[in-house]
């Protein structure tokens, strides 16, 4: 007789299901809707496949322990538990938002330095009532961050505040500089401000920004590989100029953007401590990388800019999950203007939700051993990788940068996505998908523009709000009848989806309602007094009525006729001048008609 082990099995009177039990499961109930495995797997813009189902059979490289090197778990031996740093951006010289983040829940300040942001002599005043000892500044002012960087070291001076309580970080990225407005790159004065920083110990002098390679439309391991190389290339500037190894690297905190997919952010601040601990051990001073996470610029939206809440949620909770020391929640009308009150405390808000109440930094490594987070980490690591290795073979950032080789690359890649927005393989809400014609604007006074002349800044939204604006600018707007073929049962699902394609370019779309003859649609035709038209119906609709109903339309004055189904369907013996259908070019459909009806650029 077995003694008990005193541990109780769950279910263990249940066999064990194996992965092959599962496939057969999945693939009986894919073959009732025509579909295969493969179309529940997807590629990332690295080429990464992400497969529905992940098992201990998906081995990845040990990922060590929070604290430790490779710092796949954290920087921090209690990893993400006790929370991170919550930072909130200025890019106006405003003392009272500045203290109102301050006394609700942030934690430092990241301040936009410039002529026409904070001014660098603005310094001083904005900060006066900040306890400086208490919260770490972070300065970015481009090119400017020399100037910047000594003014607010005169301030720390000035205030009296002891050195070994001096935190933040003066800013120096002259290679991002170079890639947001390819003018020449000063390292020397990158090395002069770290010599005048050096009685600060705890104090950061260099920000690693990834943001210009993922707001040019770049990739995850586009915009990690790039950023390794930039780090590398300055450990080599300043342990050149006589600074230590291991202080150098203490010196820099690497920017990154967060996006709305939680899972790919949460392995891309995982990989990037994994690839900083490679360079810092051949460096012989193994380090932890130190993180800053901004939710993704590129993925906010003017249009419907409530849903930004969403994605910037979604991304803070990836970013934290992915053990980033600090977070910027951007607010939700950043892609409008300047925030209001309203959207800054929104912005903090959600941090303090995350932290406070769903209780995020409630533990040490949420992620840690989820099987598809330790293997997309393990994958999204080596993909960044080879970009560095690339890049490092092409003579370093500086010499890629110059030679237009980051350029070309990111623009690959944004290539493809943009693709994948027209068509709405990537749906933006509120945008491409389940746009709100009635929405009332948001107005916001209008952000100090930054500096252009290097890697472009994308929005994903881009292309669809610029119809957007036209329709709204143009005399009249846009209109397409949606010929309703049918009883209210069998056109909705067809008429909703046609609706939903031309209000993602802001065109009205009038529909003929419940009809039971030919004559019903070509009344309510003329009645909406468009000039285009397009068929919705099921396919018994199509077979019976598209060909008369097309036929009717344009002797009633249609001059474009077009049917919500494919071409091969039983609509395709109607005359019409287009087909839109789920995966159809849609930004290509509503250019097509902005065309046709003339609406002015």
């Amino acid at each position: 007789m077995m003694e008990p082990s005193g541990e109780l099995a769950l279910a263990a009177e249940f066999p064990t299901p194996d992965r092959e039990q599962w496939l057969d499961l999945v693939h009986g109930v894919l073959r009732k809707s025509g579909a295969d495995f493969e179309s529940l797997v997807t590629t990332t813009y690295d080429g990464i496949r992400v497969r529905p189902l992940y098992t201990a059979e998906d081995t990845a490289p040990p990922s060590g322990f929070p604290g430790l090197a490779p710092f796949v778990r954290g920087s921090r031996p209690q990893g993400t538990a006790g929370g991170w740093d919550v930072r909130q951006r200025h890019a106006v010289a405003d003392r009272e938002a500045v203290a109102a983040d301050l006394d609700n829940g942030v934690t430092s300040l990241w301040l936009e330095i410039g002529q026409d942001r904070v001014p660098v002599d603005r310094l001083e005043d904005l900060l006066a009532e900040v306890y400086l000892d208490l919260a770490p500044v972070v300065v970015d002012a481009g090119a400017e961050f020399a100037a910047a960087g000594r003014e607010m070291l005169r301030v720390w001076r000035q205030r009296s505040v002891p050195a070994g309580e001096v935190r933040g970080n003066l800013g120096a990225d002259p290679l991002s500089v170079l890639a947001r407005t390819n003018q020449d790159a000063d390292l020397a004065a990158l090395v002069d401000l770290v010599d005048r920083a050096r009685e600060f110990p705890e104090l950061k002098a260099v920000v690693v920004d990834g943001l210009p390679y993922h707001e040019a439309g770049g990739s995850d391991a586009q915009e990690l590989g790039a950023s390794l190389a930039a780090g590398v290339a300055y450990l080599r500037v300043l342990t050149e100029a006589g600074v230590p190894a291991a202080r150098a690297s203490r010196l820099l905190e690497f920017r990154l953007a967060a996006t709305a997919d939680q899972f790919l952010t949460t392995a891309k601040f995982r990989a990037a401590r994994r690839l900083w601990a490679r360079v810092t051990e051949v460096c012989g001073a193994p380090a932890p990388q130190a993180q800053h996470a901004v939710t993704s610029p590129a993925m906010m939206t003017r249009r419907d800019p409530w849903v930004n809440m969403l994605r910037t949620t979604l991304a803070c909770f990836g970013a934290g999950t992915g053990g980033a020391d600090a977070v910027t929640v951007l607010p939700f009308d950043d892609a409008i203007g300047l925030p209001d009150d309203f959207s800054r405390r929104i912005a903090r808000n959600t941090q303090s939700v995350l932290l406070e109440e769903a209780r995020l930094a409630g533990v040490i490594d949420p992620a840690g051993g989820s099987w598809y987070v330790e293997k997309l980490t393990d994958e999204l690591a080596r993909a960044s990788w080879a970009w560095f290795q690339e890049i490092e073979a092409a003579g370093g950032l500086l010499a890629a940068l110059r030679s237009g080789l980051v350029a070309d690359r990111l623009a690959a890649t944004w290539q493809r996505r943009a693709a994948n927005l027209a068509d709405r393989t990537d749906p933006i809400t509120g945008v491409s998908e389940f746009p709100d014609p009635a929405e009332r604007p948001v107005v916001r006074a209008p952000a100090p523009e930054r500096p252009g002349g290097g890697l472009p800044r994308v929005r994903y939204a881009q292309a669809y709000e610029a119809l957007r604006d036209r329709a709204d600018a143009a005399p009249e707007r846009p209109k397409v009848f949606l010929a309703t073929l049918g009883p209210v049962a069998r056109h909705t699902a067809r008429a909703s989806f046609a609706a939903n394609l031309f209000q993602a370019g802001g065109i009205e779309t009038p529909q003929a309602g419940a009809t039971a003859t030919v004559e019903d649609v070509v009344a309510r035709f003329r009645e909406s007094g468009a000039r285009i038209a397009c068929l919705c119906g099921s396919e018994s609709s199509y077979a019976e009525l598209a060909a008369p109903v097309a036929a009717a339309l344009r002797e009633a004055g249609a001059q474009r006729v077009l049917l919500a189904g494919q071409d091969s369907g039983a609509g395709s013996a109607a005359d019409v001048d287009e087909y839109v259908f789920t995966g159809c070019p849609a930004l290509r459909v509503l250019e097509h008609t902005f065309e046709f009806l003339g609406v002015p650029r």
